[in-house]
């Protein structure tokens, strides 16, 4: 499959209202999100859109050799508050690392995906490989999901201007976040849904609720090498964990 690429700008995204009384409150309305095909990077260095739809193992040659690098200059922040670099959270030379990008940190169906890796980390570490979970929101935000799913707090990170998401072309939109058949997948999970939501709280939610519309993705990196890539079509659209496992997992870690 061919990926594009090209150095956009994005419109602005408008401000969102809400009407809470046609959704059930169990589900809330500020954790769903959707997004148009292509989004564009606000940024004073060199910007990348990624196209792609259904697209799990590439080679470095599909893609921009410095996709990392580009990727590598976001600041983020740790789940402490404390700002950090993308080409910091993992080994550029060797090391593996899963990079999972979740909505946001009051997103339901988030909660439960961040669950999931939770579970999965024993596994992860076993194989050398480092957990990297990032969601859009304050650090504030990411505490809350930390403390009360709980999860582990050196393994979260907070995006709260979704500075990696629009690098890497990751969708948003309403469409996408409430309407997207896609997201039939959520009545497969039930179950784990209600477990992850045991202690589920709306107010790990982004304060700007525009944020609530953008959608997740998975990515896995050999050091700078890019491994594998899913970009989530709608919400609880996760990708598959044994399509993980069998990336990560089955590449030689350096002893």
């Amino acid at each position: 499959m061919a990926q594009t690429f090209a150095q956009t700008v994005p419109s602005p995204r408008p401000p969102l209202t809400f009407s809470s009384s046609r959704f059930p409150s169990q589900f809330p309305l500020s954790s769903f999100i959707v997004s148009p095909p292509s989004v564009s990077v606000p940024t004073s260095k060199p910007s990348l859109t990624i196209k792609f739809r259904h697209l799990n193992r590439v080679s470095a040659s599909e893609f921009t050799p410095n996709l990392r690098d580009i990727l590598g200059e976001v600041s983020i922040f740790t789940a402490a508050g404390e700002p950090v670099m993308f080409k910091d959270l993992w080994d550029q030379k060797e090391g593996i690392a899963v990079v999972a990008l979740l909505r946001h940190f009051g997103c339901f169906c988030c909660w439960e995906l961040a669950s999931t890796l939770k579970d999965s980390k024993s596994r992860f570490d076993s194989a050398g490989v480092k957990l990297i979970a990032v969601a859009v929101g304050t650090p504030n935000k990411a505490r809350i999901l930390a403390e009360r799913l709980p999860f582990p707090m050196d393994c979260l990170f907070a995006d709260p201007d979704r500075k990696a998401y629009d690098i890497l072309g990751l969708y948003y939109g309403l469409g996408r976040t409430l309407f997207n058949p896609a997201s039939a997948k959520l009545f497969t999970r039930i179950k784990a849904l209600q477990k992850a939501m045991k202690n589920y709280t709306i107010q790990a939610t982004p304060d700007d609720k525009s944020s609530v519309l953008q959608q997740g993705g998975m990515f896995v990196f050999k050091g700078k090498e890019l491994l594998y890539a899913r970009k989530d079509e709608g919400t609880g659209d996760h990708a598959p964990m044994d399509d993980i496992f069998n990336v990560c997992c089955k590449v030689p870690v350096p002893q």
